[in-house]
């Protein structure tokens, strides 16, 4: 069977660390796990799982992802976040996968199924949610600091796998609520040094259609009071955004 090495990045993940490894069990051939300074039990959990624990200080989500990659071993890489678990079906179809052998030039993605407070949420834009996770080491690698992506090195076909790949996201409104103000102060800034600016009417206008998009035509009203706190959450996140790029757009002196 082919060698798969996983690699997760983490920092206070006590709450979900066990279930990723626990979901891992069968398939990987190793795990490294890449902490940045976790004062919770994190690292014990780890190591009662005998992964390769190794400290890193924090990079960004991305230089943090490829440094995990350069210590994996095994032939393919799969990434995971701490938070997250792999399905019984998604493990069977990766099982299968590594049995016939994956294919040169191939990388391959799957669905990843939000658990927001108790509810799986398959609407409001957050379900399927595809992602590409598993791929030839070397290959690939990540960019960006907001909503990391994997950019192929070399000529890739995305092969879909079935199965879920289970997000354990957010536990309460608050961790939400912290966690987007983290994101959307990333988003402005990374906005801004690409060159966006914003003025008043995007500010307004970028918000609302967030809010009908995600809860009308992306079915947000179907996940009942999830989905309308996802949704109403949603276009906060991007009014603040908007709002602090206007803001940096607005403090820079005008040209002579």
């Amino acid at each position: 069977m082919v060698k798969l090495s996983v690699v997760i990045i983490t920092h206070n993940e006590q709450r979900n660390i066990e279930r990723c490894l626990e979901s891992l069990y069968g398939i990987a051939s190793e795990v490294v796990v890449v902490d940045s300074g976790s004062t919770d039990e994190t690292e014990e959990i780890c190591h009662q799982h005998h992964v390769n624990f190794v400290h890193h200080p924090w990079e960004g989500f991305s230089a943090q992802k490829n440094f995990a990659e350069t210590l994996a071993t095994g032939e393919w890489i799969l990434s995971l976040d701490a938070d997250e678990a792999v399905s019984d079906s998604l493990f069977d179809s990766i099982i299968k996968l590594l049995a016939d052998g994956p294919r040169e030039g191939e990388a391959y993605c799957f669905n990843r199924l939000t658990n927001f407070c108790g509810h799986w949420v398959r609407h409001c834009g957050w379900y399927p949610d595809t992602k590409v996770r598993l791929w030839q080491r070397g290959t690939a690698r990540w960019e960006g600091e907001v909503h990391e992506q994997l950019v192929h090195n070399r000529p890739t076909i995305t092969v879909h796998l079935k199965g879920d790949l289970l997000h354990y996201s957010y536990y309460t409104l608050d961790q939400f609520a912290q966690r987007q103000a983290d994101y959307y102060r990333l988003a402005a800034q990374e906005a801004y040094d690409r060159g966006k600016r914003c003025g008043a009417t995007a500010l307004w206008l970028r918000p609302l259609w967030r809010f009908i998009r995600d809860y009308l035509f992306r079915g947000g009203f179907l996940d009942g009071v999830a989905g309308l706190t996802i949704c109403h959450m949603n276009a906060h996140y991007t009014f603040m955004k908007y709002a602090l790029l206007r803001e940096k757009t607005n403090s820079q002196p005008p040209i002579n």
